[in-house]
């Protein structure tokens, strides 16, 4: 029997296995790198260099450069779109909100909580431009509302709500939070649906009222879901609103409810400047990085992380 010890198996180096697989996972994401920048960022590209010029869509584009941005920043025009887009943003937390206490009574299982759950999630099926079509004759001069307020003795308040800017603006509001109600509920749901039972359990013992749970254990909890929904509902307040606004308003009146989304579509295909069209639509993607961005943030900051 030899007293010698086996010689030591060499193994490879973690370091060097390391960059083997990342190696390897670069050249695996080659197709869908090479896919990716061929449909998304080369047409990001080309609407960043359009955007500096002037170009009819038919013609040569005429080089302006950078000032473009200046002038567009500088017109009252856009100024108001923003504003627009400013105060549609005003919605954001009763798009929350309004969700975030339906599924706080849904998770309680009250009688009756899967029509409603079904109810709620109704808007979430139908298209943008059936809500629209529902919401003009809803706000309209002789539409339901002012039926309903004429049958319960409210006629002196008569008005039509798409005849004025602000009200106008109010009404595509109203209609937004509606449409998001479903979206949003059904992510409080699932949030809901994780918690721990125990926990509430435990909160009950303690004396802890059904609000006092709520908003001491399992809105804090629900914080990443809340986080989720806030992205989403910004994001659909910026660049989900084209239907609701071409088939409600039609950008009315006057400027109204014309938003950025909007207004890329009205210097882009109703005037035919799709240079104009190209920086608004810049202008609007550099917004909703800003948002993205932000998010991001946010989230590791709350993990204790740091870029």
């Amino acid at each position: 029997m030899s007293l010698t010890a086996d010689p030591p198996v060499r193994r490879p180096r973690r370091g060097r296995l390391a960059r083997r697989r990342r190696l390897a996972g670069f050249l695996l994401s080659i197709p869908a790198i090479v896919l990716v920048a061929a449909l998304l960022w080369t047409p990001i590209v080309q609407a960043v260099r359009y955007s500096m010029t002037s170009w009819n869509g038919y013609t040569a584009p005429v080089w302006i450069g950078p000032s473009a941005y200046a002038s567009a920043f500088g017109d009252p025009i856009v100024r108001r779109v923003l504003e627009n887009n400013a105060l549609l943003l005003l919605a954001v937390p009763f798009a929350i909100g309004i969700p975030l206490i339906i599924a706080a009574l849904l998770h309680e299982h009250v009688r009756g909580w899967r029509f409603f759950r079904s109810v709620y999630f109704l808007p979430t099926a139908i298209s943008w431009v059936v809500i629209g079509m529902v919401a003009l004759q809803f706000f309209a001069d002789k539409g339901i509302l002012n039926q309903l307020l004429a049958d319960v003795g409210l006629g002196s308040v008569h008005t039509d709500f798409l005849a004025s800017e602000y009200s106008a603006l109010a009404a595509l509001a109203i209609t937004f939070i509606w449409s998001m109600i479903g979206t949003n509920t059904i992510i409080f749901l699932t949030g809901m649906a994780t918690l721990d039972p125990t926990l509430i359990e435990a909160a009950r013992v303690d004396g802890l009222s059904r609000r006092q749970i709520f908003f001491r254990v399992e809105l804090p909890l629900l914080t990443r879901f809340i986080q989720f929904s806030f992205v989403i509902t910004v994001i659909s307040a910026f660049s989900a609103l084209f239907s609701l606004i071409f088939v409600m308003t039609g950008g009315g009146p006057g400027l109204g409810t014309t938003t950025l989304e909007f207004f890329v579509y009205q210097a882009g295909f109703a005037q035919g400047q799709f240079g104009t069209g190209a920086l608004y639509g810049v202008i609007l993607f550099v917004i909703m990085i800003i948002v993205g961005i932000g998010q991001l943030r946010l989230i590791r900051t709350e993990d204790g992380e740091g870029w």
